[in-house]
């Protein structure tokens, strides 16, 4: 009894992976990443209906950890906060470098829904990230309000604008390829650019 060939599937998904990074998800070729792999492709429709389910197997360890980092975002009840936390929330020196770090271990996943995802259930990728981390954002700088540790006035559509011009600047090195070094760099520019206790009326801010 013959033993199946169980390199089939890492093969299939690093030829993938080569190919929709490449080409993105709407001109890369099935074709080319079965002969790639060194399969057929009777193979790989045994194990994928299509395109967009092969796609979406290949950024699904991205998928799952950018949910756990929300997830961790979002776990905290702002009310039961100090005012010391909610203040700190806003500091981005040490924030912003672990971030980074975090996205970077699954650069090529990120890349790949940020910048080649165009035809598949995440073509809107971006939008709906900053979306989702408004929604939280926003609810930490309610509650700081509802302190009086701020009296700016930023309504919810206002602090999706903000977060898309953040992580607008967070997905471009990725989309140009950044090395790591480069990034660090990055960092402090994204520290300077972004001073949200000014930008959010806090009282006592440091600049």
């Amino acid at each position: 009894m013959s033993k199946p060939d169980l390199s089939i599937d890492p093969r299939i998904m690093e030829s993938a992976k080569k190919e929709f990074l490449a080409h993105g998800f709407e001109k890369a070729s099935l074709k080319a990443i079965c002969e790639d792999a060194g399969v057929t492709t009777g193979a790989l429709y045994k194990r994928y209906k299509g395109k967009e389910e092969l796609f979406c197997a290949v950024v699904e360890e991205t998928v799952n950890a950018l949910k756990d980092f929300v997830e961790m975002r979002s776990s905290a009840n702002v009310s039961e906060l100090s005012d010391e936390a909610l203040i700190k929330a806003w500091e981005m020196d040490e924030s912003m470098l672990p971030w980074l770090e975090y996205l970077y271990r699954y650069r090529d996943g990120f890349i790949l829904l940020i910048s080649c995802a165009a035809g598949t259930r995440y073509a809107n990728f971006q939008h709906d990230f900053a979306e989702t981390m408004a929604i939280k954002t926003h609810e930490y700088f309610m509650e700081a309000k509802r302190r009086g540790l701020t009296h700016a006035d930023i309504s919810m559509e206002e602090m999706h604008i903000l977060l898309s011009a953040f992580w607008t600047t967070v997905y471009e090195p990725f989309i140009h390829g950044y090395t790591w070094e480069q990034m660090e760099a990055h960092s402090d520019l994204i520290c300077k650019l972004f001073n949200w206790k000014k930008v959010l009326g806090f009282q006592n801010f440091k600049s």
